[in-house]
């Protein structure tokens, strides 16, 4: 028998996961059928998009910018709906129109988004680390209670995944362990990172990503938040969440069991590779990725990561060791971190203390007992680093160098 095709909800369309998903559903259209997209404000690019996969709603947060598609969507003559604002978004993802949703949206923003597709029991394809940092147990017992059934699509989280115990209860599991490219700058003098630029922090060797989430490769604050969120994803403690450095991006993780065995996930770095899978999941398709010539490889490299290098780690793990609202100032204040950089207001060396300032100053009320309470504290810590940008003698010390201003 012929199963009906998946319908799919895109959060995030319009960013490199999005794309990429539409991709490999297009590939598949007997198996997945795009039901709605939705994106923050890029109106250019979810045009094309809608063009080419005629969803039913689109939603667009931003209200000019789903006028622009509404608009362009209407003289094309096509039946798609247009709807707009945050709370539009948080509709498509809990639309009983579908039963799959993929979470892409970059940062905080997705958070209410993913929350409202897990209360209404949905198959999730989780590509946004930030809802499990800034509110994993709530998401993991919402699940629990909805039925839903999370698939981790980032590509580390998806080889875990992969290799986890086929009863699921990791039982046997003693250790996790996460694999870093080390990002754009793994061999840069610390002289140099005084005067990185965005287009150099942006500039990943193996992967195409978002220059948010590229900028947080090149920092590893990335996997700061992969720790917080693989501990909450496999119920492990922190500490059984470990990290090592692998540039060459082919190994994505390893599982280690009580009786000394690994298991590994080795695949291309193609973001295409954990989509299919977590869109075929429990099955199997077709990624169009190209497959690994295991008979190719040689000098595969693994190291521990250097703590004077990235210093996110250690932040990172603190954090996760203190709970509560905390990893949802940590995710705040790495936002805004990051934002302030991309914009060339501080140096890249000071994206990491900056952040550990706001997560020295900002002291939330311990527990998150519902998504109100991790909003909370992430607005928290995003006036505190507002407040820190703005003082003149942090700024001051923050301030990018005229090196860094020169290669704009």
């Amino acid at each position: 028998m012929v199963s009906a095709p998946a319908k799919l909800a895109v959060l995030g369309a319009t960013g490199s996961v999005g794309r990429s998903t539409l991709e490999v559903a297009a590939a598949h259209p007997g198996r997945i059928a795009v039901h709605a997209l939705a994106a923050n404000a890029n109106a250019a690019r979810m045009i094309t998009l809608a063009r080419r996969h005629r969803p039913a709603v689109v939603a667009m947060a931003d209200a000019a910018a789903a006028a622009t598609v509404r608009a362009a969507l209407k003289a094309d003559g096509l039946a798609t709906a247009v709807t707009e604002g945050a709370a539009a978004v948080v509709d498509i993802a809990a639309d009983g129109g579908t039963d799959t949703v993929m979470c892409a949206l970059v940062g905080a923003a997705g958070l209410q988004s993913t929350v409202a597709a897990v209360r209404a029991g949905k198959k999730i394809l989780l590509a946004n680390k930030e809802p499990m940092v800034m509110f994993g147990a709530g998401i993991r017992r919402a699940a629990h209670k909805s039925g839903a059934v999370i698939v981790p699509v980032d590509s580390e989280h998806n080889a875990v995944f992969q290799c986890w115990p086929a009863d699921e209860s990791g039982a046997g599991v003693s250790r996790i362990i996460l694999t870093a490219s080390g990002g754009p700058l793994r061999t840069a003098r610390p002289a140099e990172l005084a005067v990185v630029t965005p287009e150099d922090a942006c500039r990943h060797p193996n992967w195409s990503m978002g220059r948010k989430v590229s900028v947080d490769s090149a920092t590893m604050m990335n996997k700061g938040l992969e720790i917080i969120e693989a501990s909450h994803l496999f119920e492990l403690p922190v500490a059984q969440v470990e990290v090592l450095v692998h540039p060459q991006s082919i190994v994505h993780a390893l599982v280690e069991f009580r009786d000394g065995s690994l298991l590994a996930h080795l695949a291309e770095p193609d973001m295409r590779v954990p989509i299919a899978h977590a869109l075929a999941w429990p099955a199997r398709m077709e990624s169009g990725a190209r497959r690994l010539a295991v008979e190719a490889l040689a000098g595969l490299e693994f190291s521990l990561p250097d703590p004077a290098r990235f210093p996110a780690l250690t932040v990172a793990r603190e954090v996760a060791e203190a709970g509560g609202a905390m990893p949802a100032v940590l995710n705040a204040a790495n936002e805004v971190a990051v934002a302030a950089f991309l914009a060339r207001r501080i140096a890249f060396t000071a994206i990491v203390p900056l952040v550990r300032a706001v997560v020295e100053t900002v002291t939330p009320a311990c527990k998150v007992d519902d998504v109100d309470d991790a909003l909370a504290a992430d607005a928290d810590a995003r006036r505190a680093a507002a407040a820190l940008l703005k003082k003149a003698a942090v700024g001051s010390a923050l301030k990018p160098t005229p090196k860094t201003v020169t290669h704009a």
